[in-house]
């Protein structure tokens, strides 16, 4: 917490520039935001993250103080809408002498905000404020009509209204193109039609609208469309939370969908390319799952480590048990290793266009978000076994690393199953291969290089 006493890091607590130890990658702005993210989340979620995930919600005023902190904005990927956010009053990025001018934010800044969310080990506290706001609103502002961006992203961008993004549905999850909800247009021409349901959606429960995925078209992607859908209040709507093994506190929902009535003017983009829209910010979201899931291996690793160090068993601390030092020893290489890949990926967001970066990094961003769970899944098994009955019981001592262990299938599913991320990587690595042998290629009866 900001103004405490500083202290020695436990190993694998904190990442190498958080260490001391010298990065490319941060500059004095990176370092001043740092410490600002740090000191306002410590202050207003990390405190009581472990609470709130205890009675399975974040309270609605915790949302409204990290509006008013222009906490929020960082959730956006990058670039920032900035003539967007300046026609609303916002200038900058957080407050003081940490504050980041919008013209000034990149990808690493992102990186270090989601990094520090993390810290709690818990993606559920984190996940209750930032989730529909970073998947929700980008399609809205990137391909909405400007009559659309004009009613709704005001109250959505000040955090006055809330937002989901609902893309998956009982009997489609990785597979997007097989969705079943139907958006189909009424006989006047006023509205759509909605019909169907979904399942799994974060933060859905509270949610004024969702960025919903519908088919308007026939079957396969090319059927797709992306429907700005109100939820609360509004009718044939149902919603109720799910309960799940983790990340308890961000509100996961079943929602179903009634004869609900949207007015036409609510259609994101065009009819036909909701595959694309989605698509296009998946890279966004699976990044930054990779960069909350190492921050909580890292959290796990940690206090594995620290509770090593005071635990005697045999006459010894369990720190001198060489079997001990072993499994610490490669769940900390996994870790850092991990890290430098997600560093080395935002560092070349910064330096990519987007559409670059959408070819050249989507399939190894995918990749990056499975490897990120296995990681997980090691660094908080290894907690688990290494606090041995404590890190089995659900208070106590091991209450962290064993909320953190339940929290693996949440990072390995969510965001596109690992298995599919994993094809999905080759399958883009070869696609980019080909395209780019055919470009080296002579043209046929040419002599010319």
């Amino acid at each position: 917490m900001s103004g405490s006493k500083p202290q020695t890091p436990i190993p694998f607590s904190e990442p190498p520039y958080l260490c001391g130890l010298p990065s490319p990658y941060y500059t004095p702005s990176h370092l001043a935001w740092q410490k600002h993210c740090r000191a306002f989340i410590s202050t207003h979620l990390l405190e009581h993250a472990m609470e709130w995930e205890r009675e399975e919600t974040v309270p609605a005023h915790v949302y409204a103080t990290f509006a008013t902190g222009n906490m929020l904005l960082p959730n956006l990927p990058t670039p920032l809408p900035v003539a967007l956010l300046r026609q609303l009053g916002v200038h900058a990025i957080g407050s003081g002498e940490g504050a980041v001018k919008l013209e000034d934010w990149d990808y690493i800044h992102t990186a270090i905000y989601v990094d520090e969310m993390a810290r709690s080990g818990l993606a559920g506290p984190s996940g209750a404020l930032t989730v529909g706001y970073a998947f929700g609103i980008p399609p809205l502002y990137k391909f909405g009509s400007e009559e659309l961006q004009a009613r709704v992203l005001p109250s959505l961008l000040l955090g006055k209204k809330r937002i989901c993004i609902a893309i998956t549905e009982p009997d489609a999850g990785s597979d997007v193109a097989n969705i079943k909800t139907t958006a189909v247009k009424s006989a006047d021409g006023t509205h759509y039609v909605v019909n169907g349901s979904k399942k799994w959606i974060t933060n859905g429960v509270w949610s004024d609208y969702a960025s919903m995925a519908v088919r308007t078209g026939g079957e396969g992607a090319g059927g797709l469309s992306m429907l700005l859908v109100p939820l609360l209040g509004q009718e044939g709507v149902s919603m109720r939370r799910l309960k799940v093994s983790g990340q308890i506190s961000a509100g996961t929902t079943f929602i179903e969908l009634d004869d609900v009535k949207v007015p036409v003017e609510n259609l994101i983009g065009e009819e036909g390319m909701g595959m694309r829209y989605i698509m296009t910010n998946f890279n966004h979201e699976r990044l930054t799952i990779a960069i909350g899931a190492t921050r909580q291996a890292r959290v796990a690793l940690a206090a594995a480590f620290a509770y090593c160090l005071k635990r005697e068993a045999f006459g010894k601390t369990l720190m001198d048990q060489p079997v001990v030092r072993h499994r610490l020893a490669k769940c900390g290489a996994e870790l850092e290793s991990q890290w430098a890949w997600v560093e080395q990926f935002v560092y070349q967001m910064t330096k990519l266009p987007k559409t670059d970066a959408d070819v050249e990094l989507g399939g190894l961003t995918a990749l990056a978000k499975a490897q990120a769970g296995r990681v997980l899944d090691e660094c908080a098994r290894c907690a688990v076994l290494l606090f041995g009955g404590n890190g089995y019981t659900r208070t106590g001592q091991g209450e962290l690393a064993e909320r953190i262990y339940r929290e693996v299938p949440g990072i390995r599913i969510p965001g596109g199953s690992e298995d599919v991320m994993m094809d999905l990587a080759v399958r883009q690595l070869v696609k980019n291969y080909q395209n780019k042998t055919k470009l080296l290629e002579r043209p046929r009866g040419s002599s010319k290089l």
